[in-house]
């Protein structure tokens, strides 16, 4: 393949992963996005394995590359539950950090590149600098939001004494040693610089991630798409490679939009979530800030009572948490819902920009119940209809169902926008437990006269639920 049909095989590839993007924007057209973007990286890997800066003795290795990716791609695309989606998402987006890494210190090390003048060399060490930066951020961060989206890690953020001077030291570091790595005469000289950043760029990632508390993690892998988009843009400046450079702006930029949006939607600002705290995972009453613990007493109800409510409504909203994705009740769900419609309920979803461990999380596990598309809506456009609701049901959620964001102008999640499930006439929470949610905070909403606790296992409980509106 010649320069030419490489570079417009490039342009066809940017073209479909844009459209691919915009068929995501829509549950309607997400498969079609999705093909679209298969179809573009396809077209993008064949264009450069059989492009003119590939000689062919590297095509086997490139091969063998292929099949072992591909291979470990379709095992993880079988064995991953939809629940281990989040932490998947973070996990791949490690390895788009450690591909800049390597790429990095492969494109200073290579000695086969001349620079016609001192200006382009230092302009392509710059890149190397830059993106090895990122890309060690983006790996280390990622594999530490892996650990706290699997459990494996605690969601409590880490808050080290004076930890914003810690990485004010650290960036100042970086910098010098930035200055002394495009001043080195040599490889060898610049080597070391560009080692001690690395360390400390790995070190800022684990910081970073670790001092986010886990009410902030959706938005965490939101962020870290944004960083492994810019990554791989730069892993394209080093490499020389246009369609590197688009796609990785692409995915920086909807990344960072995306990072915007879910920060609006818990009130927060992006500075904020990077400094960290919220979610500590503490429940205790400050007298600082005059927070109270919830008072009352909570109701319980049995699989049969919520069935009966559920018979009697004329109007529903489900509102799906992490614990429906947990329980893998989504199937059963959908069954309860299309019972409802056949008798004449009004049904509908509730969704939360926040809700589950990942944007769109829960659209992804209705989708795949086949729950129809149109009674699926956000935050935003269901939340007044909660006065008028008969029966309002919380299945695993906790911090975006949470009063408190709205009533105690002490909590941690105060001004947070949040479903307004216990403005409708009954609401039924279904939990395990009265643990409180990834936030640490409390939840009022269970002691509210009109709620209802439905303890157990959600897609038990459902089953129950299901078996009883069925008699």
């Amino acid at each position: 393949m010649n320069a030419s049909l490489s570079t417009v095989s490039y342009i066809g590839a940017t073209i479909l992963f844009i459209l691919s993007l915009g068929g995501l924007s829509n549950p309607e057209t997400a498969r079609r996005g999705n093909l679209f973007g298969v179809i573009g990286m396809t077209l993008a890997v064949l264009a450069t394995v059989l492009g003119p800066r590939v000689t062919p003795a590297g095509i086997p290795w490139i091969i063998g590359a292929l099949v072992v990716g591909g291979a470990i791609g379709l095992v993880a695309a079988k064995k991953v539950q939809m629940t281990q989606m989040p932490e998947l998402v973070a996990l791949m987006h490690s390895l788009v950090g450690l591909a800049a890494c390597l790429v990095g210190f492969a494109s200073y090390v290579d000695t086969s590149t001349l620079f016609p003048t001192e200006a382009e060399k230092l302009i392509h060490e710059v890149e190397i600098y830059v993106g090895i930066l990122i890309g060690a951020i983006t790996f280390s961060g990622s594999l530490i939001a892996f650990g706290k989206l699997s459990g494996k890690i605690g969601g409590k953020p880490l808050l080290l004494p004076g930890r914003h001077l810690i990485n004010l030291v650290g960036l100042l570091v970086v910098i010098g040693f930035g200055r002394e790595f495009l001043q080195a005469p040599d490889i060898q000289a610049g080597m070391m610089p560009l080692l001690v950043m690395t360390v400390i760029a790995l070190l800022f990632g684990v910081h970073m991630v670790m001092a986010i508390g886990g009410a902030d993690m959706p938005v965490v892998v939101s962020m870290l798409n944004s960083y492994s988009g810019w990554a791989a843009a730069a892993t394209g400046f080093m490499l020389s490679n246009d369609l590197l450079i688009v796609v990785g702006a692409l995915v920086g930029s909807s990344g960072a939009i995306l990072s915007y949006i879910m920060c609006r939607a818990m009130n927060r600002n992006f500075i904020s979530v990077i400094a960290g705290g919220f979610g500590s995972g503490s429940s205790t009453p400050s007298a600082a800030t005059g927070t109270a613990q919830p008072t009352g007493e909570v109701t319980p109800v049995s699989a049969v009572e919520t069935a009966e409510l559920l018979r009697e409504a004329r109007s529903v909203i489900i509102v799906p948490g992490y614990g429906m994705a947990v329980a893998q009740a989504q199937h059963t769900v959908c069954e309860i819902t299309k019972r409802l419609r056949d008798k004449g309920v009004n049904v509908r979803f509730g969704i939360h920009p926040v809700a589950g461990r990942m944007p769109g999380h829960m659209n992804v596990l209705l989708a795949e119940a086949k729950v129809p598309y149109d009674i699926v809506l956000e935050m935003d456009e269901i939340n007044d209809d909660f006065p008028e609701t008969d029966v309002a049901i919380v299945i695993g959620a906790n911090d975006i169902v949470n009063p408190a964001a709205q009533e105690d102008p002490g909590s941690p999640i105060a001004g947070m926008p949040v479903l307004e499930v216990w403005k409708a006439r009954t609401s039924i929470v279904m939990k395990r437990s009265m643990a409180s949610g990834y936030a640490g905070v409390d939840n009022p909403l269970f002691y509210k006269e009109n709620n209802r606790m439905l303890f157990g296992d959600a897609k038990k409980m459902l089953d129950e639920v299901q078996a009883a509106l069925a008699a």
